[in-house]
């Protein structure tokens, strides 16, 4: 019984500590202005429970008004044109862009798979489903 609760706690220590490892590289980073209603959207279906998620403790947010001041070092592409746009940076360079925002279930999936194509341990969606 020890064992386990010895092994359960260490492994617990070793995920938050490969989470906030990946914290320390990734971040993400929302382009936004004011009037815009798919930020305003965004803001009321996402914005409470994103800190709350894998994805939020594996690339914190960060907000950045379209017309600037930007955060310095910052190494993107193009400069975005719409609101909202969400870049996601690894040690302060692009590495995946979200343009728009489609909807809670788009934006999920679309997160998810940037996060895991520039090198984050995020979840597949289908290993976040209750197994029989």
């Amino acid at each position: 019984m020890i064992r386990i609760a010895f092994t359960t706690l260490a492994l617990g220590f070793y995920l938050f500590g490969a989470v906030a490892a990946q914290a320390q590289a990734f971040r993400l980073l929302m382009v936004e202005q004011a009037g815009c209603t798919y930020c305003i959207r965004w803001n009321d279906e996402i914005g409470p429970i994103y800190p709350k998620t894998a994805e939020g403790a594996i690339a914190p947010l960060e907000r950045v008004n379209l017309r600037g001041p930007w955060p310095e070092g910052l190494v993107i592409g193009a400069r975005p044109v719409f609101t909202p746009t969400f870049l996601i940076l690894k040690e302060g360079v692009e590495v995946g862009r979200i343009e728009g925002y489609p909807g809670e279930d788009f934006f999920w999936g679309l997160l998810g798979q940037a996060l895991r194509e520039a090198g984050a341990e995020v979840p597949e969606p289908s290993d976040l489903r209750p197994q029989p």
